[in-house]
């Protein structure tokens, strides 16, 4: 696997609002000077507010302002934008005497660069606030593993920085702590079943100079093999020397930190993949509202019970949420799984059965069709799954995992994926299921979940494997 990480680092939320306060000043400026410049000239202004905004970005990416390992200092950020705003003000105000877009042009763009760098500013100082004040929201639940002494040094240099981390505790490598200040989790041997009962998504190995990757290499190897991104942080000066196909070397402050890595990380790629499901969900859900609003009164005259089956799965890394489906089966359904078990058509962790006598008669209808899986799009709303991911487990199920398998759930389940467009429930074999999401995994693209969502209509419409 070599998988391009050049925009983990990224702080996209920054870039995206610098994009935006570009625009709106412009808006702004223009609302101020009314109706006193020609429809011609205003295009004259969007050019050069729009050769602006390219140079100042990218002269801020240069700045590595939207690196969010970059220490925000407000006197070292403000000379930082400073000289972005600089630049990207020399250049439009040398085009504009090149290409003389006449005085109304000139006078509106120099109010509107003086405009422009108090909202910058404020921009600066807002934003900034904001992110450090919603940083636990949603972020990687991290452990941290090392000298404890250390930890504190880096943990100090991490909070200057825009990296979000939930730390959840301390991994001793072996022993007892003697003067307990921080959750201690448990020792290093028990590095699996920390993972797992915790949910982490990230551990942090902290080096000091005489220790090596050797040592650690094991923890590295089990981390990797159930999804887990690893960060080692250095304490060397030959830490490029480090690298594998799998990981990238980045900083904190004075620390070199080498991040391992199964899953992309790519900040521009995460943020569209996130876009895209927030779109398609809410055009889902307004397209079928009259199937869905069809489909539950069909059910509560059908059988008696809830119209919506709201179910305890397993997301990223563990964590577990409700799953919403319309309900296919009778009320006790859950009940009765145990007394069906030896029907079991799954070969492993996975509980299937062709006719199932649990399923009602709307029920065999929708789960052909799919429609009972349409209230998903809330759950794709709320952020607990994606439109294109891994089947989503039970509890029962994940419990049941192997290792290798644990890493399947290191992505946020999909409501259609890789095992949908391959035959669901035709496939008997949990491996074969946990080898279509692995593959998923290690080659995901966004182009692949286009690539997806066009067969899962294409699967929709054959109904193959769905019962």
């Amino acid at each position: 696997m070599n998988r391009s990480n050049q925009g983990a680092n990224t702080n996209v939320f920054q870039m995206i609002c610098d994009i935006l306060m570009v625009y709106l000043v412009f808006v702004f400026e223009r609302a101020l000077y009314g109706n006193y410049l020609q429809e011609s000239t205003y295009l004259k202004c969007i050019a050069l507010a729009i050769v602006f905004g390219v140079v100042y970005i990218l002269a801020n990416k240069e700045a590595r302002l939207y690196n969010v390992t970059l220490f925000f200092y407000l006197d070292r950020t403000w000379k930082l934008l400073t000289k972005s705003w600089l630049i990207a003000s020399i250049t439009t105000i040398v085009f504009m005497y090149i290409y003389n877009p006449g005085e109304g042009a000139r006078k509106f763009h120099l109010h509107y660069l003086l405009l422009l760098y108090v909202a910058m500013i404020l921009n600066m100082i807002i934003t900034r606030f904001f992110q450090m004040v919603t940083s636990n929201k949603q972020a990687p639940r991290a452990a941290f593993v090392g000298m404890f002494e250390e930890f504190e040094k880096f943990n100090y240099f991490l909070n200057k920085t825009s990296v979000k981390v939930e730390s959840i505790g301390y991994i001793l490598e072996s022993g007892e702590m003697k003067n307990k200040v921080f959750n201690v989790l448990g020792n290093l041997s028990e590095l699996e079943n920390i993972i797992r009962r915790y949910e982490l998504d990230q551990i942090f190995f902290i080096l000091h100079a005489n220790d090596t990757l050797i040592q650690i290499q094991e923890y590295i190897d089990l981390c990797l093999e159930m999804g887990v991104t690893v960060k080692v942080v250095m304490d060397v000066n030959d830490a490029h020397q480090m690298q594998r196909s799998n990981s990238f070397v980045s900083s904190v402050g004075t620390y070199p930190l080498i991040t391992y890595h199964t899953i992309t990380l790519n900040a521009y790629e995460q943020f569209v993949k996130r876009i895209m499901d927030i779109c398609i969900s809410l055009i889902g859900l307004v397209v079928t509202s009259p199937i869905m609003l069809i489909t539950a009164i069909a059910i509560k005259i059908d059988s008696p019970g809830p119209i919506l089956f709201k179910q305890l799965r397993v997301g990223q890394n563990g964590r577990t949420f409700y799953m919403y489906k319309f309900r296919s089966m009778c009320k006790n359904a859950e009940s009765m799984q145990e007394e069906l078990l030896s029907k079991n058509e799954m070969h492993g962790a996975m509980f299937k059965i062709v006719d199932d006598p649990r399923i009602t008669r709307v029920g065999k209808f929708i789960r052909k069709t799919s429609i009972d899986e349409l209230p998903q799009f809330f759950n794709v709303l709320k952020g607990d799954m994606s439109i294109v991911g891994t089947r989503p487990p039970t509890v029962d199920e994940v419990l049941q995992y192997k290792r290798g398998q644990w890493r399947r759930i290191s992505i946020k389940p999909g409501i259609t994926g890789a095992w949908q467009i391959s035959g669901r429930n035709d496939i008997t074999d949990f491996d074969k299921v946990v080898e279509l999401d692995l593959k998923y995994i290690d080659n995901w693209s966004l182009y692949g979940d286009l690539v997806i969502i066009l067969k899962t209509f294409g699967a929709l419409f054959k109904q193959k494997g769905a019962y």
